[in-house]
């Protein structure tokens, strides 16, 4: 064996290591609250704080051991050090998801108390983080764009709005197009194989070396155990079950939960060695909520609606941070036109993992924040020349700080470039074209041009 093959070994061993030591790991599951809780708050017709305290989640256990978990991600760090060294660029990309993932191990441990929260900004950060030194906060950002928002919401009616298919119909027509964007199979190393496949040494070998079989990757299915509308899973999107949705958002879900979420989980899973990048920390949840926002954008498939509940967000969780309880933020959302339900569902969002009054659950913040942080990155990057580092926002659970080390790994062949990328993304031309215009589009003022155009509009 060469010293090379020595080397791919033990990156792969440790990415898999990563890969095994996280699998019992699934936040939502842990933080979510059963149909008795929202049941009792409707029944109590909205006045009483529902009854979730630090008990209630203990009713709910972890799939694993805290302490043991917390220390088999300390050896796999310790490893990582003694065997690539301090300063590996796959070693400190490593090492760094190891004490994230301790961090989350922490936060779920202390569900229901005062400390969920500060751990959920420690990870996710909070409404009031500036984008830099003297720049507008989130808070700021959502300020700006609902008084923006107020001219258009509800006002521009569209045909695409209309709520007219069942959850059976999206999962039909969503599964469809997702096996028209990814092909009619994928090779079943790319989808990780059995968990025994995974952890032999046949994957030390190249990826030409592997024995495959084809799996279709595009599968949709309902679900009665999600809050969101959709999310997308390791191997499969997931549909809200008895919901009606519009062919506009089922648009979101193809290029959102699709062409986002379930591509870049599936070039992760591809990757020969570097398998850690199947497998989002919370630091990667920014770029991939942001990467798919702007997904939605490119391809106009985002609305006045979408945006606002988006913002919405970050002004509910921005109240929870100043104190407000379970039912202050929910009046919030039925002043935003919500139905009872629907304001249930976006508060629970808020506080689950938390208590009713004991601060807010802080992940949603990375939908606009991963937007402004991604396309503020393809930007510079295009000023500076750096093309060829954008398609790599979907080479796995990525983050941007990561991007310039993938890129060099790239060009050693210790990681193989995204399969699936967006049409948008292929285009580097094209998109070129547009982020240039934005580039000087910036440097106008819009108070003075408001005042300039003020004889036309």
């Amino acid at each position: 064996m060469t010293n090379n093959d020595s080397f791919y070994k033990t990156i792969r061993t440790l990415s898999d290591r990563i890969v095994t030591a996280q699998r019992p790991i699934r936040i939502l599951d842990a933080l979510k609250w059963n149909a008795e809780i929202r049941d009792d708050f409707f029944k109590n017709n909205f006045q009483k704080l529902p009854p979730v305290t630090k008990t209630t989640y203990e009713q709910n256990p972890l799939r694993f051991d805290p302490d043991k978990k917390l220390e088999e991600f300390h050896e796999i760090e310790r490893d990582i050090k003694r065997l690539l060294g301090q300063f590996n660029t796959v070693g400190l990309i490593m090492a760094r998801m190891c004490r994230e993932y301790s961090t989350v191990i922490q936060m779920l441990r202390d569900r229901g108390t005062p400390n969920f929260t500060k751990l959920s900004q420690q990870l996710y950060g909070s409404s009031t983080d500036a984008f830099y030194a003297g720049a507008p906060t989130l808070k700021d950002l959502a300020i700006s764009l609902s008084n923006t928002l107020a001219f258009v919401h509800q006002k521009e009616k569209h045909p695409d709005d209309i709520k007219q298919y069942t959850s059976e119909q999206v999962v039909e027509i969503l599964s469809k197009r997702l096996q028209r964007y990814f092909g009619d199979s994928v090779e079943d190393s790319e989808l990780g194989g059995s968990e025994e496949h995974a952890q032999s040494q046949e994957h030390t070998q190249s990826q030409a070396q592997i024995q495959t079989q084809t799996r279709n990757p595009a599968r949709v299915k309902l679900s009665d155990d999600i809050i969101a509308d959709a999310a997308a899973g390791a191997e499969c999107v997931k549909i809200r079950k008895n919901a009606m949705f519009s062919k506009r958002e089922l648009r979101v879900f193809e290029v959102h939960e699709g062409w986002v979420h379930l591509a870049t989980t599936l070039n992760g899973l591809s990757q020969p060695l570097c398998t850690f990048l199947s497998k989002g920390p919370p630091s990667s949840t920014t770029t991939q909520e942001g990467l798919a926002i702007i997904m939605e954008i490119f391809t106009f498939s985002s609305h006045p609606g979408r945006m606002q509940g988006l913002t919405d967000r970050i002004t509910a969780i921005n109240m929870a941070e100043n104190g407000a309880n379970f039912i202050e933020v929910f009046n919030f959302f039925r002043e935003q036109n919500f139905t009872e339900e629907e304001a249930y569902v976006r508060t629970n969002r808020v506080f689950r993992g938390s208590t009713p009054d004991g601060g807010p659950y802080t992940k949603d913040l990375v939908y606009n924040k991963g937007f402004i942080l991604i396309y503020n990155y393809i930007r510079l990057a295009i000023q500076k020349g750096l093309l060829a580092r954008i398609p790599l926002l979907f080479l796995g659970k990525t983050t941007l700080e990561d991007l310039h080390v993938l890129s060099d790994l790239v060009e050693e062949g210790l990681i193989i470039p995204p399969k699936y990328i967006p049409p948008q993304f292929q285009d580097l031309a094209a998109l070129s074209s547009w982020m240039c215009y934005s580039l000087f589009l910036n440097q106008l003022d819009l108070k003075r041009l408001a005042i300039e155009y003020k004889g036309i509009l």
